[in-house]
Order: structure tokens, then sequence, then C-alpha cells
């Protein structure tokens, strides 16, 4: 398959490297891939029909900070008219979620890709949270796949997880730590560091932002909480409709009250139906030290989702990094390059 990327920050050059190295890991003996083009927002582009040279496209970025414009395969082709017209079977989209601007421009990027009969993978949260129906159905009437497993937990089978092994069970609640950052900060407190001082040790590990204001304000939890509630629930609902609260105000005492009492602060994010409505809220909450929500430390994460016909299921992550969310892409090339055969 011959892929057209979007975005090469971090999770774009470990899914390269991955792929340039793939022989490493046995499972991946059967992937197809040939990234054809690379486009950045500041960085500059890459195309090539044959192949871009991954190797010295990495060294670029990571050395000079953008794509050189000595490189042959350098181009000042305009993404949109890229997506148009350009040769490739699958657009990775790996930009960063846009709150303010509803998902965009990565929603219209997906859009154009699927209307041409393109298959396409994400890894930004926006485009399942803002559109995710009119997306899945512009795929389908395309007969083409839209995947987004990296958009909530990583790699972590969710999605997968509940499509292929959940039939017939109608989900009826979802509840999680969605959110690296804000458990990072949180965690921390609870070992008696300050908000500031835990918030620098996230940004020096390299999982927060340097702008950190989507994480703190519960703007990405609240993505992905829509996200869930839209794939699993049938909801209809943007990160605009959660109920929303950050964890800014949170301070080292009331951590530390917290504590004395037996429970632990934790960014709760919560989605559920009444009278055939979906709802979902996103919250600071004192969780029990008793409950497996209090478990998850550190960056990990932690899902429960709740059925009709099973008892609920927890999903735990521990310190995923960004091989993770890579694997999550992957997952899903395979499975696009799978149901092609």
């Amino acid at each position: 398959m011959k892929a057209l990327v979007i975005g090469f920050g971090h999770v774009g050059q470990k899914i390269a490297e991955i792929v340039i190295d793939k022989k490493s890991y046995p499972g991946l003996v059967s992937l197809d891939l040939s990234i054809t083009g690379i486009f950045t927002k500041t960085r500059g582009a890459l195309t090539d029909p044959s192949g871009i040279n991954i190797p010295d496209a990495i060294r670029q970025i990571r050395e000079e900070g953008h794509f050189s414009r000595n490189n042959p395969q350098y181009t000042d082709h305009p993404l949109q008219q890229a997506i148009q017209n350009l040769d490739y079977d699958l657009l990775l989209e790996l930009s960063t979620l846009s709150i303010a601007n509803k998902g965009e421009p990565a929603i219209s990027y997906i859009k154009e890709a699927l209307k041409r009969g393109k298959h396409v993978v994400t890894a930004n949260k926006g485009p399942v949270a803002f559109a995710y129906h009119d997306l899945m159905m512009l795929a389908r009437k395309h007969c083409v796949q839209f995947l987004f497993e990296s958009t909530v937990m990583d790699g972590t089978p969710v999605f997968n997880l509940t499509g292929y092994t959940l039939k017939g069970a109608t989900i009826t609640g979802i509840s999680g730590i969605l959110n690296s950052t804000t458990n990072y900060i949180l965690s921390r407190m609870e070992e008696g560091g300050s908000f500031q001082e835990a918030l620098a040790c996230a940004q020096k590990e390299g999982f927060a932002e340097a702008n950190p204001e989507h994480d703190i304000e519960g703007w990405d939890s609240a993505a992905k909480i829509a996200s869930l509630a839209n794939v699993l629930m049938h909801a209809k609902i943007t990160p605009h409709d959660v109920d929303r609260e950050g964890i800014s105000h949170i301070t080292p005492d009331m951590v530390k009250q917290s504590i004395k009492s037996k429970h632990c602060i934790k960014l709760m994010c919560r989605a559920w139906r009444e009278n055939n409505q979906a709802y979902a809220k996103v919250k600071p909450e004192e969780i029990p030290t008793n409950d497996p929500f209090s478990t998850a430390k550190g960056s990990g994460a932690c899902l429960r989702i709740e059925t009709d016909l099973m008892s609920p299921i927890l999903i735990m992550q521990d310190s995923p990094t960004v091989k993770d969310t890579a694997y999550g892409v992957l997952n899903d090339i395979l499975t696009i390059q799978q149901n092609m055969c």
C-alpha cells in the first residue's frame, strides 16, 4: 500500500522507524507499506511515487527541524491538492487535536480521501469526536475503511475489543481515566510534589505538550469520552457537549485531604444514557483507594465498559509511550491490508 502521511511528529517518526526496522518485529513481516508523501504544517513536505527516503526524512526533521529544500523529494504541492490528486491507497492522518476549529482541517482532509475511495487511519481524536458518523457513512458509501484505534488509549485495543468481541452486547456505560498528563500530575502531587513541578516533569518526559491547556482544562479527555460515546454508544455528541471541568484548581492540600480520607483524586471521564439520550462528563473525583481506578498511577490509564450482557470489563494501561500509539496505527494498517487481500 502507498501511504500519504499528514503530520510527522513523534508518532509519525516512530511509525516510520518501525516500518524501516520491521524485520525486528516478527508480527510485522506481512506489512507492505510504502510512504509516498509526508506533509507537515510548518516543516515542509516530501513526495515521491516510488517511496520517500525515510531515514533521511527523519534525520532532517531531528537535526534541522524541517525538511530541506535541497532534498530532491521536497515539494511545495498544497496539501489539499495532494490529497485530491496524488496516487496513494491510504491516508495516515496524524495531526494534532484542534478544539477551537472543531476538528478541522483534519476532518476535511479525511473527507477528501474517503471521497476518492482511499482508506484512512487517524491517531487524531478530533475527527472521531466531532464528525464520526459523517465520516463513517462516507467510508461505507465508498467501500473503504476508516480506522482510529490510537485515538483514545494509544495502541490499547478498545475499539477493536468492542467491535469484534462484544457482538450482540449493548454498551450502557463508559468510565475511565484517559489523559496521561493529568493523571501523572495528580500522582506526583500525591507524592508531595507541586502542580507546576509535576507539569514540568510531564513536559520533560515528553507526554505533556509545551502548551498543556487541552490536558489541564479537560479538553483532551472530553474529546476522548465523546469519541468513545459516539463509537460505542451510537451517541452524537462533541467535546463541547461534555460537562467538563479540568484540574487547574486542584491544590496539594486538596490531594492531602483526599489521601487522609483513603481516597485519591482522578480526572474521571464518564458517558451514559438516560431516556434514550447520551450524556458525558469530565470532572475530578475522589476515588476510594480500594477502587480499581485508584491503581492507575503516573501516565497510566484505565477504562471500564458496562454492557447489558456481561459484567463490567476493565482495561488497564501501564506507562504507555509513543511506541504504543504507533503500534495502534500499524495495527489499523494491517487490518486494512488483510481486508484488501
